[in-house]
C-alpha cells in the first residue's frame, strides 16, 4: 500500500441517501503507512462511552471539510477513539487544512481488521486488535476504529461493519 493511501472506498452504493453501503473487500488484514497525513481532529463528549454529541460535531466538522473544498468521498476516512469514558476523539483524513477546525497528523505504521457486529462489541474488537499486532510480533499503540456507517444506515443494510486500525 502507498504511503498515506487506503483501501478502495467505494461510495456508489447508497441506497439510504446517506451512508453509502461498505463493502469490506480489500479491507481486512492491511498494512497501512502513514506519514504526516493530515486530519482534523475533533472531540465528542460522551458517557460511559455513550456519545452525547456526535452528531453535532461530525455535521459541523463536515460542513467545515465541504466549506474547505476539502471533501473526497473516494479518501474519507474518520478514525475514532475513546480516550475516556467521557471523552473519544475524531481524525477525518483531509487533503488540506479546514478552516475553522483543529489540524492534525498522524504517522507510522498501521494494521487493520474488519468486524462485523454492534458497537457494543467495540471493547472484544479492541483485544482483537491488540492480539492481531502481537501475533506480528508488535504491540498496538493506537486502536482508533472506522465507523463505515451511522447507526441508521446500519440497520437498513442490515450490516454493521467496523473497521479496527491501530498504530504497531
Amino acid at each position: 500500500m502507498k504511503t498515506n493511501a487506503i483501501p478502495r472506498y467505494d461510495t456508489s452504493d447508497n441506497t439510504t441517501g446517506c451512508c453509502p453501503r461498505f463493502n469490506p473487500e480489500g479491507w481486512d488484514n492491511q498494512q497501512l503507512h502513514f506519514e504526516n497525513k493530515r486530519f482534523v481532529r475533533a472531540k465528542t463528549r460522551s458517557a460511559m462511552h455513550i456519545p452525547w454529541n456526535m452528531g453535532a460535531v461530525f455535521t459541523r466538522v463536515q460542513k467545515h471539510i465541504e466549506d474547505a473544498g476539502a471533501a473526497d468521498p473516494a479518501t474519507e476516512i474518520v478514525l475514532s477513539r475513546d480516550v475516556s469514558p467521557w471523552e473519544a476523539e475524531h481524525f477525518f483524513a483531509v487533503p488540506k487544512d479546514v478552516p475553522g477546525e483543529e489540524m492534525a497528523t498522524l504517522s507510522g505504521d498501521f494494521i487493520t481488521r474488519v468486524f462485523e457486529g454492534p458497537y457494543r462489541r467495540a471493547r472484544e474488537f479492541d483485544h482483537d486488535m491488540q492480539i492481531a499486532a502481537k501475533a506480528m510480533g508488535k504491540s498496538a499503540k493506537d486502536v482508533f476504529f472506522f465507523y463505515t456507517t451511522c447507526p441508521k444506515c446500519a440497520k437498513a443494510y442490515g450490516e454493521n461493519y467496523i473497521v479496527g486500525v491501530a498504530r504497531v
